[in-house]
């Protein structure tokens, strides 16, 4: 009886355990499948992208030709532009050739034009552009000339037009720098101006600036000494980045054995008068009057008595006679204002300048004069006035030239004459400006130790 008792109780144990199992594993079941459901209800199903339809669209895309491929490639490379130096020993041929150019009639066309042929006397650095075609055929040529009349520079160009070509210069528009240099002497000045630490080299033309402005003062071929230094300012004028011209030396300072010699250019620029060098105290270089108003001459009849010519009779002879070929031009030597231009008796041709105070000079006999002078007309010392000739009394080509001091002729080898009028209060307040800039200049080009020499006036 117990044993049957012991064994229906672990029955029913057993029962209520697997029971209790199922229950549990039952509500296990249920809330994964609540999750489920949850999940499912959250996240919607999304088509598989491998079952979409695909669709397929053909376009046809014409391809170009051979010959169309090769017009456009020869419309890509129809056009070159080449640019070139000018070489020394250059010709016309060879500097073309460099360019590209083979071009016959471009190349007759620039030898025979009055203007295109400027081409050809190009100095060597000049930089040349021309533009040719696919045969070598000129299109367009382009070049910076100079202008011997006036030193002015003017673009060339010579373009294509149809089967012809046509020329033509303009006035370049160039862009001005103020350049400083300074050196030191090591043997001789033009070893100094050649060479520099910063690889530059000072244009000759500054060069015979400096001898003509220190010339007075210092023997170059004799005073100079190894230490002696130089400062220079001038001008120099570019464009497109080319150096195109130097023009004038604005301000020098030369230390020769310790003493500084310094000038500096001022030309008014209210009344644009007065160009020339002076000291930094005001006072002009220059002289008042050339020696001579022709370049290449010689006396033939000082200003002394003497026996007329024409007349035969002993006289007076109030001028100096310039012995020269017909046509040598006459320069004025000294700046001033034409008072009179015309023929007046035994002078012929008459040219009369008066100038600052009560000095005036007279050039007669002239052949002709210069274009388009006439009285009231400012003139600067050494421009050309005249023409050498034989007009009036005269038995041969030659210039009279007078000197007078209140219209009385003078000897001009006997007068003290001043080297130039004096600047008025109101140049000499604007000259002042100009002289400190230069000043400021010097000091920015003289050593650190700031050792300049004693200063003195080149003169």
């Amino acid at each position: 009886m117990s044993r049957t008792n012991n064994e229906t109780g672990k029955s029913w144990l057993s029962l209520l355990g697997k029971t209790r199992k199922a229950r549990i594993i039952s509500a296990s079941a249920l809330f994964l499948a609540a999750c489920a459901f949850g999940a499912a209800g959250v996240v919607p199903l999304a088509p598989d992208p491998a079952d979409l339809p695909v669709k397929s669209i053909t376009q046809e895309l014409p391809l170009p030709t051979l010959a169309e491929q090769v017009a456009a490639l020869e419309q890509r490379n129809a056009r070159f532009i080449h640019e070139e130096r000018v070489r020394p020993g250059d010709t016309l041929a060879s500097l073309l050739n460099r360019l590209g150019v083979d071009d016959e009639a471009a190349a007759t066309f620039i030898k025979s034009d009055k203007v295109a042929r400027a081409v050809m006397q190009l100095k060597p650095g000049r930089t040349v552009q021309a533009q040719t075609d696919e045969n070598g055929n000129l299109l367009w040529l382009r070049a910076a000339v100079a202008d011997a009349k006036n030193d002015a520079i003017k673009n060339l160009s010579v373009q294509r037009k149809g089967n012809s070509f046509e020329a033509a210069e303009v006035p370049a528009k160039l862009e001005r720098r103020i350049e400083m240099r300074t050196r030191e002497i090591t043997s001789s000045l033009y070893a100094a101006t050649d060479a520099s630490t910063d690889g530059s080299k000072l244009p000759d033309s500054v060069v015979a600036q400096i001898i003509e402005m220190f010339s007075t003062s210092i023997d170059f071929r004799a005073d100079l000494k190894r230490g002696d230094r130089f400062n220079v300012v001038y001008e120099s004028f570019w464009q497109d980045g080319e150096l195109v011209r130097v023009g004038r030396v604005l301000a020098g300072e030369f230390i020769n054995k310790g003493v500084a010699y310094q000038s500096v250019w001022f030309e008014d620029p209210a009344t644009h008068t007065g160009g020339g060098y002076y000291t930094f105290d005001g006072k002009s270089l220059k002289k008042a009057f050339l020696k001579s108003p022709l370049e290449f001459s010689r006396v033939t009849s000082g200003f002394a008595m003497r026996v007329h010519p024409i007349s035969g009779n002993w006289k007076q002879h109030k001028g100096i006679d310039f012995g020269a070929a017909v046509g040598t031009p006459i320069r004025a030597a000294g700046d001033g204002v034409v008072d009179f231009a015309g023929v007046q008796g035994g002078y012929g041709n008459l040219v009369v300048i008066k100038h600052w105070a009560n000095y005036s000079t007279a050039y007669a006999h002239m052949s002709r004069f210069a274009s388009g002078l006439k009285k009231g007309q400012k003139v600067t010392q050494g421009d050309v006035i005249g023409y050498v000739g034989s007009t009036g009394w005269s038995t041969g080509p030659h210039l009279h030239y007078e000197f007078r001091v209140g219209n009385e002729a003078r000897d001009p080898s006997k007068l003290a004459v001043q080297p130039q009028a004096p600047l008025t209060a109101a140049e000499m307040s604007r000259f002042k400006a100009v002289a400190g800039e230069m000043t400021h200049r010097f000091t920015l080009l003289r050593p650190q130790d700031g050792a300049a020499g004693r200063s003195l006036a080149a003169r």
